[in-house]
């Protein structure tokens, strides 16, 4: 007899320690196991809301950003830029690559809050003849803006066109 109060005795501590784990204040034990699976369910939506988290932020940690696009239109550029983080300093970084490029930005739109975006038209001002192709002008717009989280002096030193 002295064994059976034992176990008694042992599933009523069990009973308590699930029912503080829990949070639990039901008295009997099935409502202390009905709390229990409650609580594993909020644990799981926890679970699946953190994991959800973890895959946007893996996505935004995308390779492909920041993405970079340059059109030829006639004599101009039309060129895109989205990132989706916003390194301080890469307006200036990009406005020195255009310099260095010798585009004249005509019209531009930019938004640099948390992430970044450029739509820019940018027109050749070089006066030497030399034609400038929209693949040298994406490649060097890429350069800044890479470059652009080590600083825009770095930038100066290493950027070749």
């Amino acid at each position: 007899m002295v064994s059976r109060n034992k176990s008694d005795s042992s599933m009523r501590d069990k009973f308590q320690l699930l029912r503080s784990v829990t949070n639990s204040h039901a008295e009997s034990e099935t409502s202390i196991i009905a709390d229990a699976s409650k609580y594993i369910k909020n644990l799981k939506k926890k679970v699946e809301e953190i994991n959800n988290v973890t895959t946007s932020e893996q996505y935004f940690c995308d390779p492909t950003d920041p993405m970079v696009t340059v059109e030829t239109l006639e004599n101009e550029f039309l060129i895109n830029i989205t990132s989706r983080k916003n390194d301080g300093g890469m307006l200036v970084c990009l406005l020195e690559a255009f310099e260095d490029l010798g585009l004249d930005v005509v019209e531009a739109r930019v938004s640099c809050t948390d992430s970044f975006s450029m739509h820019a038209v940018g027109s050749s001002n070089n006066d030497d003849g030399e034609s400038m192709d929209a693949e040298a002008v994406k490649h060097a717009v890429e350069v800044a803006v890479r470059t652009c989280s080590d600083g825009h002096d770095h930038y100066k030193k290493t950027a070749t066109y």
